[in-house]
């Protein structure tokens, strides 16, 4: 009797060459580029979580929906979010997800998830920067800033 497997192939590839991605200076730098790359006609109306996967000279190699939830909430499946980092070998990244309502502070979901990230990263030796909060307005919340982190 044969056996059949299936075969996984992994895969990442780069379009634009790494001395074109822009750097991450600040937690304004972070936001502006996430507000700038988010679906503003949605923005305001579902929360999606995402994170910016980022090369040891916390310059960009993209960013990746890990969800998209509803009106007040959505889930974070670890194993998704280690899935994208592991594959594109990043070495940090920011944790984003938006407030419909336009609130900008942490709720204590948001710092439990943050929380758990932080501590599976550490297996991988992979460093979470900052979570940043964008409001549909484009202002926003650093976790880092606000010693949260």
């Amino acid at each position: 009797m044969e056996t059949h497997v299936n075969e996984i192939h992994i895969r990442y590839k780069e379009r634009i060459p790494a001395p074109y991605w822009k750097q991450i200076k600040s937690s304004k730098d972070a936001a502006e580029m996430l507000y700038q790359t988010w679906n503003t006609d949605t923005i305001a109306v579902h929360e999606s979580f995402k994170i910016v996967l980022l090369n040891n000279s916390n310059k960009v190699k993209g960013i990746y929906q890990i969800s998209q939830g509803g009106i007040t909430g959505t889930l974070v499946d670890l194993r998704i979010l280690f899935a994208v980092v592991l594959k594109t070998l990043s070495v940090g990244i920011l944790l984003a997800h938006n407030h419909p309502s336009g609130k900008l502070q942490a709720s204590q979901p948001d710092r439990d998830i943050t929380q758990k990230i932080q501590k599976a990263a550490q297996l991988f030796d992979v460093k979470v920067l900052d979570h940043i909060i964008i409001a549909p307005n484009g202002d926003y919340f650093s976790f880092a800033d606000q010693g949260v982190l």
